[in-house]
């Protein structure tokens, strides 16, 4: 397929968010790199194309347009606002060759404080309606779920502070779990290292960027978390529980209704996702049918808090045609003292046109 074609299919997309009532923006190819270190960390060098300018410092080619739109908003942006666009975003895929590096995004953002969970509906449907003719498996999910649950858990704030570092990375999520509870042997060389009376006593030559005192001040974490009790056995089986909800969304609700019994401070989080499946039935969904993921997301939607959602082909190695969800977090951290509920999605028209070309 040819861009020209991939172009006018993503006219057609956003026309169909300009007939919602989305106001058409436009961002800049070109970002500054300083915003997504801050949210993401130095892990976004491997996923990202940088480069450093005389004037402006480290840059970064687009890699997607919602954090420039919620910046874009944040500081000129009236309330409520529904905006739509159009465009590259770059992304290296050195684990993924097979998959494309520069591809055309479309999307749609509702800000809007107003009915948080009637927004979440709004955004599902409209994507839901735009993609009807195209057969594709819809699933949701709520990261918000799983971070109440952490922010439950009883250990210390530091504890719950690494668990929700890593909830976008669930082997490391699984790691600290596991090393937590106890579950995961303590490997020789910290045993050794925590036994010490000195360990800084026989080191050798000091190589890297740590200073001596960060090395020590290291140190002193290890042993306060070594002391720290671990996590029950009952505290990681109810995350655990969580982790494996997989069901329609009705039958979800229930089975995390059972889990808030024992794990309180998720209620609030469950009945928010309670008052989205009422507003997408109000919008003719079919929550009876809808599939519900509690760990959706949580390998590829770092900046989403709460509900999230995608639609997918049945075609094997096929990426996700959409993808979307609640970032309320990023309108805080972007906003300079405001925030407001924000939720949105994207599509891409090239994986549409492929599984047209396919059938």
């Amino acid at each position: 397929m040819s861009l020209k074609q991939i172009n006018a299919k993503a006219a057609a997309l956003r026309a169909s968010f300009e007939a919602a009532g989305a106001e058409v923006v436009d961002c800049d190819i070109l970002l500054p790199a300083e915003i997504f270190l801050d949210l993401y960390g130095e892990d976004v060098r491997t996923r990202a194309y940088m480069s450093s300018d005389p004037a402006r410092g480290e840059v970064m080619l687009r890699p997607d347009f919602t954090v420039p739109v919620v910046q874009k908003h944040m500081e000129e942006g009236a309330e409520p606002a529904r905006y739509t666009y159009s465009g590259a975003v770059f992304r290296r895929q050195e684990e993924h060759p097979e998959r494309a590096s520069e591809y055309v995004q479309v999307g749609y953002e509702v800000f809007d404080r107003e009915d948080p969970e009637a927004a979440d509906a709004e955004v599902f449907a409209l994507f839901q309606q735009v993609l009807a003719p195209h057969g594709l498996r819809a699933v949701t999910g709520d990261i918000g779920i799983l971070t109440a649950a952490v922010q439950g858990l009883d250990t210390s704030e530091r504890r719950r502070k690494a668990l929700m570092r890593h909830i976008w990375r669930p082997r490391r999520f699984r790691a600290l779990l596991d090393r937590f509870s106890g579950r995961a042997p303590v490997p020789p060389s910290r045993a050794a290292l925590l036994a010490s009376a000195d360990p800084m006593a026989d080191r050798g030559p000091q190589i890297g960027l740590r200073s001596e005192a960060e090395i020590a001040e290291r140190i002193a974490v290890l042993r306060a978390d070594a002391e720290e009790p671990h996590l029950s056995k009952s505290q990681v089986e109810l995350i655990e529980a969580i982790l494996k909800v997989s069901e329609t969304c009705s039958f979800a609700l229930e089975h995390l209704r059972d889990i808030a019994v024992d794990l309180p401070a998720i209620s609030g989080a469950v009945e928010r996702f309670a008052r989205r499946c009422e507003a997408l039935a109000a919008r003719d969904v079919a929550v009876e049918q809808l599939d519900f993921e509690a760990s959706y997301g949580r390998s590829s939607m770092e900046y989403y808090d709460g509900f999230v959602f995608g639609f997918l082909s049945n075609q094997l190695g096929t990426p996700p045609v959409a993808t979307g969800g609640r970032y309320d977090a990023l309108t805080r951290h972007l906003g300079q003292g405001r925030e407001i509920p924000a939720v949105g999605g994207v599509i891409r028209p090239g994986v549409l046109l492929d599984l047209e070309g396919r059938s």
